[in-house]
C-alpha cells in the first residue's frame, strides 16, 4: 500500500488558536530518502462526546493511542516494531502486534483496489456516479471509486456494509480503527459535501465504539472540531501535517492523541524542529515498505 499524495490546505484559523505546545526528544532516520456539493440531512452530534468548551483533549477513549507513544505506520504488511515504538497501524486484513497498542485501517469512504467489481455487483447504488452514470474514481487513485454519501439512506446502508470491517478489527484484537478517505467529498467534483461525510463518519464511529474500539479521523484538518464533536472521533492520523503546516489543526482538537506521518526529509525535519509537533511523529517512505526492502525508511522524533 502506498501513501496518498496530498495537496496543501490552509488550516482553519479558529483551530490553529487551540494549538497546544508539547515537546519530545529527537531521533534518527533508518533507511534511504525519497523525495463541495450538497448532502441530505445535517448529521447529528455523535455520542462520542466533546470536551467542555471545545478545548483540546488527549486520548479520552480507552482504545485511543497512549500519550507519548510512538506509533509506526505499517499498512503494507506488519513487521516487528522498531526500537522505541509502542504502537502500530496495520490493515484490517492484518493482525495486531502483541503487547503494543494496535489500530487497524479501514477505507471508509472509497472502495479498496480490487473490490470494484464486488461493489458494482452487490451495492451499485452506493457508488458515486457522474452525469453519464459512470462510477466516479479518485483521480489520484483511479482504482478506487468514491462511495456515495449523498443521502441519509445511502449513508445508513454504507454504515451497514463498512461496519462489518470495523467489527472485524475488534474481532482480530485491535484497540482502534482508522477510517481513511474522510475527505473524499473534496474529490467528488462537487457531487458530495462535508455534511454527508461527517454523518457517515458518525455512524461508523458509533459502530466502532459499540465494538469497544477507539476511532481515528484520517487527515481532513478543515473539519476543525466537527470530527471530534459531531462524528465522535477519539484521535487523528495526520499525513504530512508538518509538510503542509497543518499539525496545529489536529493537536488543537485532539491534544496528544495525534499520529503524524511525514514522507519527506523536509517535512520530517520541520516536524522535529517544532516543539508543538504531535507526540507521535514519524518518517516513512511513501510505499510504506517493510524493513527487508531497500526503499524502507523509518525515523521518529
Amino acid at each position: 500500500m502506498t501513501a496518498r499524495v496530498r495537496l496543501p490546505r490552509p488550516a482553519p484559523a479558529a483551530v490553529l488558536a487551540l494549538a497546544l505546545v508539547a515537546g519530545c526528544g529527537a531521533g534518527g532516520v533508518a533507511g534511504g530518502a525519497d523525495g463541495a456539493g450538497g448532502d441530505g440531512d445535517r448529521p447529528a452530534t455523535s455520542a462520542g462526546g466533546a470536551a467542555a468548551g471545545g478545548a483540546a483533549t488527549g486520548a479520552g477513549h480507552p482504545g485511543a493511542p497512549p500519550a507519548g507513544v510512538v506509533v509506526d505506520y505499517q499498512l503494507a504488511r506488519g513487521y516487528p516494531a522498531p526500537d522505541g515504538v509502542g504502537g502500530v497501524v496495520r490493515d484490517v486484513t492484518d493482525a495486531p502486534e502483541p503487547g503494543l497498542w494496535s489500530a487497524c485501517y479501514v477505507n471508509g469512504f472509497q472502495t479498496q483496489p480490487g473490490d470494484r467489481d464486488a461493489w458494482l455487483a452487490d451495492h451499485p447504488d452506493l457508488v458515486l456516479r457522474d452525469d453519464a452514470g459512470e462510477p466516479v474514481a479518485d483521480e489520484g487513485w483511479p482504482d478506487e471509486m468514491l462511495l456515495d454519501t449523498g443521502t441519509a439512506e445511502q449513508r445508513a446502508a454504507l454504515a451497514e456494509v463498512l461496519g462489518e470491517q470495523v467489527r472485524a478489527c475488534a474481532e482480530r484484537g485491535f484497540a482502534a480503527v482508522e477510517l481513511d478517505n474522510l475527505d473524499s467529498w473534496t474529490r467528488s467534483g462537487g457531487r458530495l459535501g462535508e455534511d454527508g461525510a461527517v454523518d457517515l463518519a458518525a455512524r461508523l464511529v458509533a459502530v466502532a465504539h459499540d465494538a469497544g474500539l477507539a476511532a481515528g479521523q484520517k487527515n481532513t484538518p478543515q473539519l476543525g472540531t466537527r470530527g471530534r464533536d459531531e462524528a465522535g472521533f477519539d484521535f487523528a492520523v495526520a499525513e504530512e501535517c508538518a509538510q503542509y503546516d497543518e499539525c496545529a489543526a489536529y493537536t488543537g482538537v485532539y491534544g496528544d492523541a495525534v499520529l503524524d506521518i511525514e514522507y519527506t526529509d523536509e517535512g520530517f525535519a520541520a516536524a522535529c524542529a517544532d516543539p508543538g509537533r504531535p507526540s507521535s511523529t514519524i518518517r516513512r517512505d511513501r510505499d510504506l515498505s517493510t524493513p527487508d526492502d531497500p526503499a524502507y525508511v523509518f525515523g521518529a522524533c
